[in-house]
């Protein structure tokens, strides 16, 4: 291809003439590598003392007293050893403390750090560690388990090296970027690769937003930065896919245009108040557009509006809406986060179509009130059971931001510990947990109750998913 390049560009020119450009544009086009591996080395040179390594840290904890999942279920001395107890040396012990590893980059020079919810989610006590390994004890500012991003705060006695948050809107696909973290503890490990996608939904939840890319990303890069080519962070690294554990080039980090929104709520006050609108939404199919008389599969249909929501009165039933204060909402994924981002109390401009008609309405939005009501992530020590999830009342304003029917019930789960029994079982962000066994679980309270007399394991748990019920076996002894 460059001697294509070259032919066409010496062509009509004298022999001295065409031989000096190709002579000059081959000698360019050897110092180009080079160029490009210098500029790299001082970005990463640049931006690598601003990443840092979050140690969070569970305090021990006592084995629950039960013989099950030890092995001794067929012991021939089982029934001797629950009548009696066991001998001292089989006993359980008490659990050391757990460490998990994670990344996050400085964001403030006063020591504010941005990282994952999951990094920290569950720990008793959150260490930073410096890339001059000074490590120091961290205060959570805040943490929003549906776009899995944390605040920390430190106090290093002195400015720390920060970083500054990019425009994701403007990343193209194709772009050069690099993560810096610390992938299975290898602290300020780089890896660099491109934007392999944008807007992913990877079904982390209506407020999240993803940028795929192919640079290697492993466990204990989650909360690092993903940098474009000027130094900018413009991703924090979340997930991977792989079927393995490591790494096979499908990576996800939340856009830094969603963690900008987010750090600044979290720093305000501690939580994310995100706006609500009131209705149930769904994807608008190609046949769906043609009877509509859409020019194609675009925009959000209104499935329902719920009563004394902000929509009630503006929106109906079987509006699309195409844009939201001038943003275009090109599918039901967009405006959950378009709206979630939104300010209680703002007059926002709606663009629907309506009869077929192109219309406009202002709707006020209103606050969301999907509150968390934790289950607690440290083993019963009456039933050593857990699932390792957080859940909320299925409210109608739950059912409207998961799009879940008046006639389901249930609790919500609001987030994951990822090393819990209900994330390995497939559960997600979302998902409604209408049984645990044979008992209904309409409240967390009754969840809990189930989730202590059952005495199945693994355990089959009904769950909605967008409207679609489905079984899983999930172990929870």
């Amino acid at each position: 291809m460059s001697i294509r390049k070259t032919t066409r560009f010496t062509a009509g020119l004298p022999g001295w003439a065409g031989a000096s450009a190709l002579s000059a544009l081959l000698l360019a086009s050897t110092a180009l590598p080079a160029a490009a591996d210098e500029a790299l080395a001082d970005l990463v040179e640049e931006v690598g003392p601003s990443v840092v390594t979050i140690l969070a840290t569970q305090e021990a904890t006592t084995e629950p007293a039960s013989m099950k999942g030890r092995g001794l279920e067929n012991h021939p001395f089982g029934e001797f050893f629950r009548q009696f107890g066991m001998p001292e040396g089989m006993k359980p012990g008490p659990r050391g403390p757990s460490q998990g590893l994670g990344s996050g980059f400085i964001l403030e020079e006063d020591g504010l750090i941005v990282t994952n919810h999951h990094v920290i989610d569950g720990a008793d006590t959150v260490t930073v560690r410096l890339a001059d390994d000074r490590e120091f004890e961290a205060t959570v500012v805040g943490a929003d388990p549906l776009t899995d991003l944390a605040v920390l705060q430190i106090d290093a006695g002195g400015p720390l090296p920060a970083v500054e948050l990019g425009d994701s809107d403007v990343i193209r696909v194709g772009e050069d970027v690099v993560a810096v973290g610390n992938p299975f503890g290898l602290s300020s490990t780089v890896t660099t690769g491109i934007v392999s996608a944008k807007g992913r939904n990877i079904s982390e939840g209506p407020y999240a937003e993803f940028i795929q890319t192919d640079a290697a990303i492993n466990k204990g890069n989650s909360g690092g930065p993903l940098f474009n080519m000027d130094g900018e962070v413009i991703g924090v690294n979340s997930a991977i896919y792989s079927p393995t554990g490591g790494s096979v080039g499908l990576g996800f980090a939340v856009t830094s245009n969603i963690a900008e929104t987010i750090v600044a709520d979290l720093i305000d006050d501690g939580q994310v108040d995100r706006g609500w609108l009131g209705v149930s939404i769904q994807n608008v199919s190609p046949d769906i557009a043609a009877a509509l008389g859409l020019d194609g599969a675009t925009g959000a249909l209104v499935s329902d509006v719920v009563t004394d929501s902000p929509a009630d009165g503006a929106l109906k039933s079987g509006d699309v809406i195409l844009s939201f204060d001038g943003k275009p909402v090109k599918s039901s994924a967009d405006l959950p986060r378009l709206v979630g981002a939104t300010k209680t109390g703002t007059d926002s401009t709606i663009e629907v179509l309506r009869n077929g008609e192109p219309e406009q309405v202002t709707v006020t939005i209103g606050t969301h009130q999907m509150a968390s009501a934790q289950i607690e992530p440290q083993v019963d020590e009456t039933s050593g059971k857990q699932l390792g999830v957080t859940v909320a009342p299925l409210t109608d304003t739950a059912r409207a931001e998961i799009g879940i029917s008046k006639d389901v019930s249930g609790v919500v789960v609001t987030s994951l510990n990822q090393e819990g029994a209900a994330a390995k079982a497939g559960l997600r962000v979302g998902d409604v947990i209408v049984k645990l066994g044979s008992q209904d679980t309409q409240t967390p309270k009754e969840l809990k109750a189930a989730l202590k007399s059952e005495k199945t394991d693994p355990a089959l748990v009904l769950i909605n998913r967008g409207g679609n019920q489905l079984f899983v076996a999930v172990e929870i002894a």
